[in-house]
């Protein structure tokens, strides 16, 4: 075998699909559709079905390449295991770096404080509502949440990211139920009632408000 044929072979091997790219896709999906399940559905009702059609012809482009362009900024790096702080810091220098991981930070960090609050309202209103047991502190509760979390991510991403992978199966089966379950309330009242002359682009329930926040919620 030439040299270019093992090039070529290596190179093969190395892309071919992996047991960990399955785990790592799961897992990513299980994500994705929880934040859509959690967040989307509450604020595409406010514009109506135009913002929603607009949504959906703008989700692949915004979210794939997107994604896409920041795997390759990690992964164009001299470390193959670097992070974006580092890659930023090899591209752009020191202060470079420090601007755009701060910049990073300040778009990821209040996502973060949403799940904070959104998990924190889910826990209790289950515990309340669905268990019947007693109101509890609200600040122990975020606080004790918190803290599971950061447990569970002290075991490491590998850890974390496989539990992610089993978990999303039985998330798709109770969605497919729920969704199978609301087909006899289907009913084409969003489609009869849309008046193209009462629409608005601007104002609070205009549709690019509207489109822009689903916008950061499908990203």
């Amino acid at each position: 075998m030439s040299t270019s044929d093992s090039i070529v072979s290596s190179q093969t091997k190395q892309s071919s699909w992996r047991k960990s790219d399955t785990t790592w896709t799961l897992g990513l999906f299980g994500t994705a559709i929880g934040a859509g399940v959690l967040f989307f559905p509450i604020r595409a009702g406010f514009g109506g079905l135009i913002p929603i059609l607009l949504m959906l012809v703008l989700a692949y482009p915004i979210a794939f390449y997107c994604h896409r362009a920041l795997a390759r900024l990690c992964l164009s790096g001299s470390n193959p295991s670097g992070n974006i702080t580092e890659t930023v810091e090899e591209h752009f220098g020191k202060t470079g770096g420090v601007v755009i991981t701060f910049l990073y930070f300040f778009a990821i960090c209040p996502l973060l404080w949403i799940y904070g609050v959104t998990i924190t309202n889910t826990f209790m209103t289950f515990w309340e509502n669905q268990l019947g047991f007693a109101p509890l502190n609200r600040g122990f509760v975020a606080l004790f949440l918190l803290l599971l979390m950061a447990f569970v991510i002290w075991f490491g991403k590998d850890l974390m990211v496989k539990v992610m992978s089993y978990l999303v199966w039985p998330f798709i089966a109770s969605l497919v139920l729920i969704s199978l379950s609301l087909i006899p309330y289907w009913n084409s009242a969003v489609i009869d009632q849309v008046d193209l002359g009462s629409l608005s682009l601007t104002g609070h329930d205009g549709i690019l408000i509207t489109v822009w926040l689903g916008i950061s919620i499908m990203v």
